[in-house]
This record gives C-alpha cells, sequence and structure tokens, in this order.
C-alpha cells in the first residue's frame, strides 16, 4: 500500500524525526556531543540547500531573470517587456568567485566595491528615513496651550473638526509628558559627550541620570530577548510533548 502525505504513518515519521531533531539540538545544553553535532550539520546543510533555493525564487527569479526575459502581469494580458541590458549583472556576479584565484582575485573587488556603493548610499538613505522622524518628533511642546482640561478629551463620538482641534492642542497631561520626555533625551545625550569633563554637579547629576535611564532600556531589550527565547523553548516543548509524544506515540 502506498504511503501518501496524508497517512498517519507518514505523519507520525515525519513528527519524530522532528521531535528527535528538537531534542538533538537541545542537548547542547548537556555538553557537545557526537549526537548534537549530527543534527547541527544536518541543520545547515539544510538551511544552506533551503538558503540557495530561496536565492533563486524570492530574489534571482523576481527581481533578476522576469526583468531580463519579460513577464505577464498576474490577471492580466499585458506582458512587461524584458530588458537585455539585465544581463551584465551575470558577469559581475561571476568576478565575485574569482576571489578563489591567487592569480585573478584582484577582479573580486570590482563587484565588491560596487555593492559596498550601493549599499553605503542604501544606507544612508535608510537612515534618515528611520530616524527622520523620530529626530523631527523629539522636538516637543512644554507648555500647555490650553488649560480649561488637564487630560486630553476623549475622542469617541467627536466630530472632525473636534478631532483637528485635539490634536492641534497641548494638554496639561501631555505637556508633563513632553518634560519627562526631553529630560530623558537630554540626559542620555549628556551622558555621550566624551570629549570634556563636567565639573558643574548638575551636569555630573545629568550624566549619572542618563546612564540610569540607560541601564534601564537595555534592562528591558535583554529582559524581552530572554523572553522571546523561552517563547521559542516553550514552543518546541509543546512540539515535543504534546504534538508527538502525547498525540502520536502514547496514542499510537
Amino acid at each position: 500500500m502506498a504511503v501518501t502525505l496524508e497517512h498517519p504513518t507518514y505523519e507520525f515519521w515525519k513528527l519524530t524525526i522532528g521531535a528527535a531533531a528538537t531534542i538533538g539540538i537541545y542537548s547542547v545544553l548537556y555538553r557537545e556531543t557526537k549526537f548534537y553535532r549530527f543534527f547541527e550539520h544536518m541543520f545547515l546543510g539544510l538551511a544552506a540547500g533551503w538558503s540557495i533555493t530561496a536565492l533563486w525564487t524570492e530574489n534571482l527569479y523576481q527581481n533578476w531573470w522576469l526583468k531580463l526575459v519579460g513577464s505577464q502581469a498576474e490577471g492580466t494580458e499585458k506582458a512587461q517587456p524584458g530588458y537585455w541590458a539585465w544581463i551584465m549583472i551575470l558577469p559581475l556576479g561571476f568576478l565575485a568567485y574569482t576571489i578563489f584565484s591567487r592569480k585573478h582575485n584582484w577582479l573580486s573587488r570590482i563587484p565588491i566595491g560596487i555593492l559596498i556603493g550601493l549599499g553605503s548610499g542604501q544606507a544612508i538613505l535608510n537612515w534618515f528615513k528611520l530616524y527622520g522622524p523620530q529626530i523631527d518628533n523629539s522636538i516637543k511642546t512644554v507648555v500647555p496651550t490650553v488649560n480649561d482640561s488637564a487630560l486630553v478629551p476623549s475622542k469617541l463620538g467627536a466630530d472632525a473638526a473636534r478631532l483637528a482641534e485635539i490634536a492641534n492642542n497641548v494638554y496639561v497631561s501631555q505637556a508633563i509628558n513632553n518634560v519627562i520626555f526631553l529630560f530623558t533625551l537630554l540626559s542620555v545625550f549628556s551622558y555621550f559627550i566624551f570629549c570634556t569633563e563636567f565639573k558643574n554637579k548638575f551636569m555630573k547629576s545629568t550624566t549619572v541620570a542618563g546612564r540610569l535611564i540607560l541601564m534601564v532600556g537595555f534592562g528591558a531589550i535583554f529582559g524581552a530577548t530572554v523572553m522571546t527565547r523561552f517563547a521559542l523553548l516553550i514552543d518546541r516543548m509543546y512540539f515535543v510533548w504534546v504534538e508527538w509524544f502525547i498525540e502520536k506515540v502514547l496514542q499510537r
């Protein structure tokens, strides 16, 4: 009898191999053994094969091949023309492999230089797109524009004119938050001024406050990282104990 992908036997052995691989990878917590190295090498081999496939299907095919030979827009009968100039990327890509030649390895610097140049320009653009709005939003008003309400009024049921009025005003609670934000921002900035030594007590206190704020921020980031690792661990343990051992092994 042929075993299909939906057959219970295939499902059982698929989960069994997955559970064995999970246990094998986590066995490094005990020590690095041949059992762990086997699954480590298997994972690296699968990752390398998947990367090669993903390189073509998710990158080269869409961003190079279809632009070279042309394509047809999905759901339409209009074809997109191809451009032969895209073929020039192929020899540039092959030049990168001349790094394995002692005589011609200098040619590999050509595509590397092009990639570094394009990457640098893209990095600068991405930097402004990411941090530009943050710099703009750091300029906040610390003086409330209205004093009739300490808290921001509810926007529930408000018309467009009322929403615009609420957005354009700074209420007392918002002004207090803005003062705290600016104090935090300036304290952290003062901590990174290393070109001079502060002798003023106020500036010393400000740098100490900035260091403490940074420690709180880094602690929160580290805590979130640990929680992410625990979430992955809980998911894999649920797979091993529930999806495989309880549902498949004990009920088999």
